[in-house]
């Protein structure tokens, strides 16, 4: 199953609150939206600001510079959002 845009972007908006709320160089943190989102069941957790070179392949990847979300897909990371244009 595909992501949706609307379930990536409220990922997003969960990623950006841990990270004001925790104000750390880089958040690791157990996947809470594994029963809601059918395309997330396998994805253990969700770092945020961890660079891909030594992020779990298992995991989502929130990079808040770019704000994109990335997902290990057939050896490469890759976004699963395109960020809106300003």
């Amino acid at each position: 199953m595909e992501p949706r845009q609307e379930d990536i972007a409220e990922i997003i908006a969960w990623c950006e609150d841990l990270k004001r709320k925790r104000q750390a160089v880089f958040i690791l943190e157990r996947n809470p939206f594994t029963m809601k989102f059918e395309w997330t069941r396998n994805i253990i957790s969700i770092e945020i600001d961890r660079p891909l070179a030594v992020a779990a392949k298992t995991s989502l990847v929130y990079d808040s510079v770019s704000k994109k979300l990335y997902r290990y897909i057939n050896y490469t990371w890759m976004p699963l959002n395109q960020p809106a244009k300003q």
